[in-house]
């Protein structure tokens, strides 16, 4: 969720820029999670205009109707972090 939370709402397109995300996703984790992402169907790839031997990642139909869960995990965060943790 975080390389679809990425690219939704930080515009993030390439392997760079997942790499450099907040979290610190290791190379062969964020390798292996782009994978998955495009044999589900949920992300694609294309050359980079700017540079043919990268790729940019691209959101599919698919991935756009994630859009909705997205918004809902985004609310829930937010209205647990301002409650803070309870014990």
């Amino acid at each position: 969720m975080l390389i679809i939370r990425d690219m939704m709402l930080r515009g993030s397109r390439t392997y760079k820029e997942f790499l450099e995300s907040y979290e610190g996703i290791a190379t062969n984790i964020l390798a292996d999670r782009l994978r998955r992402l495009i044999a589900y169907g949920i992300i694609t790839t294309e050359p980079d205009p700017s540079d043919g031997r990268k790729q940019i990642y691209l959101l599919t139909a698919k991935g756009i109707d994630l859009a909705p869960v997205m918004t809902e995990m985004v609310l829930w965060a937010a209205a647990h972090e301002r409650r803070g943790i309870r014990r």
